[in-house]
């Protein structure tokens, strides 16, 4: 990769200590027979790692970059458990690729292009597949909102709709001394864990369009946010929890969120 010409448009910053790649893949405690995504390969040292750790697993990865495909392919050759495509992950239709295999369980791990690592979550999300678990590197402010608190600063609609989905563990930090090009901030692997048993929702496009309506300003209350609302119900709901339509969305729990979207709907 010496003479390789890093793309500032793909976010290209690749991991280069070999512990913390082998560290990451651990991380994914995948079983065997399974099928584990990867976005962004880059080099394929993270991919290598998979490989090699999770022999009985497959891996299908999706690289945006086509320059890549020369220097991939060499890398990857001996193991027959990966396949890449050289596609944009967000443009694919991952619930068709994934059918072309036979797994018992699906994981995605990953050193996500930090420009997309929000829609990539909601790519997941919305495409109705069950992870078992979810493991990615991101930059450390971005592991910070995952793992946010109600009342803290952090706290936004994304924190919300990832609470219900799965439990949320900020893993360790990478420091940006440990890639290259070097990057600017450091970065954190958080792991997103599915939920066994979730809260019972009527219309979960209508819980995630609620949650983003309510943080729509962050500095306004629920009053001003919801407007278009009825209020009097979601006013029913925060009263339980000893609020009123004065309080922020960034002060309420995603339980309550989940609970205004039922009565509402």
């Amino acid at each position: 990769m010496d003479d390789f010409k890093f793309k500032k448009k793909y976010g290209q910053n690749f991991l280069q200590n070999k512990d913390t790649i082998k560290r990451i893949a651990g991380l994914g405690d995948v079983v065997d027979n399974s099928l584990i995504i990867e976005v962004g390969p880059g080099s394929g040292n993270l991919t290598v790692a998979l490989a090699d750790l999770y022999k009985r697993s497959n891996i299908l990865c999706y690289e945006i970059d086509n320059s890549l495909e020369d220097s991939l392919s060499i890398r990857l050759k001996d193991y027959t458990n990966v396949r890449v495509l050289f596609c944009d992950f967000l443009n694919s239709d991952i619930v068709s690729d994934v059918s072309n295999y036979n797994y018992n369980k699906l994981y995605f791990i990953s050193n996500v292009p930090y420009y997309i690592t929000t829609p990539i979550l909601f790519k997941l999300i919305n495409s109705g597949l069950s992870f078992e678990k979810i493991v990615m590197m991101v930059q450390k402010e971005v592991g910070d909102r995952f793992c946010s608190l109600p009342s803290n600063r952090e706290y936004n609609a994304l924190t919300v709709i990832l609470n219900y989905y799965f439990k949320i563990k900020k893993e360790f930090i990478v420091s940006k001394n440990q890639f290259y090009p070097r990057p600017n901030v450091d970065s954190v692997v958080v792991s997103f864990e599915k939920k066994e048993k979730k809260e019972y929702l009527n219309d979960r496009d209508f819980f995630i369009r609620l949650v983003h309506d309510s943080f729509k300003f962050k500095r306004k209350t629920l009053r001003n946010n919801l407007k278009n609302y009825d209020l009097d119900k979601i006013e029913q709901v925060l009263k339980k929890y000893e609020f009123d339509l004065n309080v922020r969305a960034e002060a309420l729990d995603y339980k309550i969120f989940v609970e205004i979207s039922n009565v509402l709907l």
